[in-house]
């Protein structure tokens, strides 16, 4: 039970959607009608992609990546827009988390000695991961839910999204600036040996998942050739995904889906969220950050796009906006003499200050 307590307590998104599914089943009791509510597709997709992550994390590619990074910055300046770009781009494949888990520590262990340079580092690494995530369906968990959910053309996505993503790369560039260029010891990086024929097969799985995306395969073969191969390659990879994440989408849909079947709240919901999807997509996030919000909303409109801008745009703000903020403020408070309140301070203007820009824009119809 301890075990059980101890789980819950460090997966708090999961326990509240947890809380919410079960409370939602007390308006609505079980029946056959509640097998309709999971989106497998989503799930299976889901669990392909996040395999396929952790098998290309381990074969060594992430660290190559850095190991290069290190190589060509000079001041602090520099290499904060390097990392930056780093996470900008690399979150667009291996999602935001992947792309941050692989990035801030390295960012503390080199600005360990300038503390002011580490806050604002790590704070635009943050922004950047999360803003690049959105450009492809695959990025980050709720773009590879509202694209399968509402079955959008590929070419629609990236029209919806693609001008924001430009927006956002030139709003990371001249943040850096705000880096003061200081003379920075960069340590010899060593990048571990690549294992190549991980690398090929983690590839090949990528593919897949790609094809799949594209609505080239069945999400079920997808499912199963990333299951079956990693299961015989090297099994350990299936500790790796993050099975909280994907019990929380379950929950939320339970939730969402008998909140749909209460005529009361389905109407009074829909009657608040048509026309404001992308207001109610930034809101809602900041409370229940982005994911969440996703799955809620898409039971109670039609209007994908809006609502996928707003939950990407969502992302930025506060702390919990986005799980993957969550994730770069842990492992920055690992990092010696670090200091949370400064850290929130600088991380919440920065946010803001992307947020309102982007919002801003978004609403002038870029």
């Amino acid at each position: 039970m301890k075990k059980i307590l101890s789980f819950l307590k460090a997966e708090i998104v999961l326990t509240i959607s947890l809380i919410a599914a079960l409370l939602s089943m007390l308006l609505v009791a079980p029946d056959a009608a509640y097998a309709g509510y999971v989106d497998w597709h989503v799930l299976m997709l889901l669990f392909a992609l996040m395999a396929v992550v952790a098998g290309l994390k381990k074969c060594g590619l992430m660290d190559r990546l850095s190991a290069a990074l290190i190589r060509t910055a000079g001041d602090t300046r520099k290499l904060c827009l390097a990392l930056s770009l780093a996470c900008f781009f690399s979150a667009m494949l291996v999602t935001n988390d992947v792309a941050l888990i692989t990035f801030v520590p390295l960012t503390a262990a080199l600005l360990s000695a300038k503390p002011g340079a580490l806050i604002l580092t790590v704070s635009l690494e943050t922004i950047a991961a999360n803003l690049g995530s959105m450009a492809t369906p695959i990025g980050n968990p709720q773009n590879l839910y509202l694209y399968a959910h509402y079955e959008m053309p590929i070419g629609q996505f990236f029209g919806a999204i693609l001008p924001l993503t430009l927006a956002s790369l030139a709003l990371v560039v001249a943040a850096a600036f705000l880096i003061k260029p200081e003379a920075v010891s960069l340590p010899a990086q060593q990048a571990g040996e690549m294992k190549t024929s991980a690398l090929w097969l983690h590839a090949a799985q990528f593919a897949v998942c790609l094809l799949s995306v594209l609505n080239v395969l069945p999400k079920w073969v997808c499912f199963a050739a990333v299951l079956v191969s990693t299961f015989v390659y090297d099994r350990t990879l299936l500790k790796q995904v993050d099975y909280a994440l994907l019990l929380t989408f379950v929950c939320f849909f339970v939730f969402v889906g008998n909140l749909g079947r209460i005529p009361a709240v389905s109407a009074a919901l829909g009657g608040v969220i048509a026309g404001n999807e992308l207001e109610m997509g930034i809101l809602c996030s900041q409370v229940i950050s982005n994911v969440p919000a996703a799955l809620m909303l898409s039971g109670f409109t039609q209007d994908a796009l809006s609502l996928m801008r707003g939950v990407d745009l969502g992302g930025l703000g506060t702390l919990v906006a986005s799980l993957a903020s969550l994730i770069s403020f842990k492992l920055y408070m690992k990092a010696p003499g670090a200091k949370a309140g400064k850290y929130l301070g600088v991380f919440t203007v920065m946010n803001l200050g992307f947020l309102a820009v982007l919002y801003a824009l978004a609403k002038l119809g870029l």
